[in-house]
């Protein structure tokens, strides 16, 4: 079974280096207070706001949550349009095969 990786949304990332900085906190608080896993994290993020490569915080790394998982509605109404497109077609052939197996004997 192999390991799960988490996904932060980039709120609480930011979030987390505030508090890093604000010296208030130690990691085990932080990561008891946002659910992160391993203090790894925390200096990778710590590492990227120094290096000033902040853009990184919004990449979508990881499990994502449910909101990313979510479909737009045009999306949704596409995949309902191809469902009902299939069925049809799927119906219009079996009702085909139908009027064969009912089709008297010479």
């Amino acid at each position: 079974m192999g390991s799960k990786k988490r996904f932060y949304p980039e709120e609480v990332k930011q979030e987390v280096i505030r508090m890093k900085l604000s010296g208030d906190y130690t990691n085990a608080e932080i990561m008891e207070i946002h659910q992160i896993k391993n203090r790894s994290q925390i200096k990778t993020w710590m590492k990227w706001y120094q290096d000033g490569e902040t853009s990184r915080l919004a990449q979508n790394i990881g499990r994502p949550n449910s909101s990313a998982k979510e479909m737009s509605e045009v999306e949704a109404l596409k995949k309902k349009v191809f469902y009902y497109e299939m069925k049809e077609e799927l119906l219009g052939k079996y009702r085909e095969l139908e009027r064969g197996w009912n089709r008297p004997s010479s």
